[in-house]
């Protein structure tokens, strides 16, 4: 089973769908226990980094998300999901972050258009990462305003070039996150999504043999 975590933020019905299309049983919820019995987790977000983290905190989901990824179970944040895993944001003012991963998340500055909206090229840093296995470097899309700077260079598994490399996909050990929604880009997206399940465990072939007759 995998966990799409609800703190009221966040694409659930769209991710969920998308686990399930890929042969895998997805649950949305904000129940801890169910959260840390599954075989995966991922971390939703749209809207703003201090409001996510308030609801988290007052969901008493931000301790759930931390015993989680201490679990070594596979964990995916995406959108604002990933960019929660840094330590902070400056986005309408100071935040702090889950702290699962080294780093800030700040605002594009400079002369031209933000949001960053649209087809980017994916350039893989650790093609070695088992979320890239057996993929070929492509366009996923992406719809954001602040990006993420990680503090370790061994975190970075791809970037996007926006004026000027943007942090696309991270991950370290068990933790792993993508600024753009896999679910909206493509077959690129979904191979990346699919990486990330075969982490968790086998599909159940049930649904799969569902999905396929569908």
């Amino acid at each position: 089973m995998i966990a799409i975590i609800d703190y009221g933020m966040g694409n659930l019905h769209s991710v969920s769908k998308a686990v399930e299309r890929l042969g895998y049983e997805a649950v949305v919820t904000s129940d801890p226990e169910r959260i840390l019995a599954s075989d995966g987790a991922i971390l939703p977000g749209v809207g703003a980094f201090g409001d996510a983290m308030h609801f988290l905190r007052e969901a008493k989901l931000d301790d759930v998300v931390r015993a989680y990824a201490a679990s070594g179970k596979p964990l995916l944040g995406i959108c604002l999901g990933m960019q929660l895993l840094f330590s902070g944001s400056e986005e309408h003012g100071e935040h702090e972050g889950l702290s699962l991963l080294p780093g800030r998340v700040i605002r594009f500055q400079g002369s031209f258009k933000v949001p960053h909206m649209g087809w980017n090229k994916l350039e893989f840093k650790n093609p070695d990462s088992p979320l890239l296995d057996g993929l070929e470097e492509g366009h996923a899309y992406f719809v954001h305003s602040y990006h993420a700077l990680p503090e370790r260079a061994s975190d970075l598994l791809a970037v996007t070039d926006y004026n000027h490399p943007v942090t696309a996909i991270v991950g370290r050990d068990n933790v792993y996150g993508m600024q753009f929604h896999p679910e909206k880009s493509g077959s690129l997206g979904m191979a990346l999504l699919a990486n990330f399940l075969k982490l968790c465990g086998a599909p159940d072939r049930k649904k799969e043999a569902e999905a396929d007759v569908g």
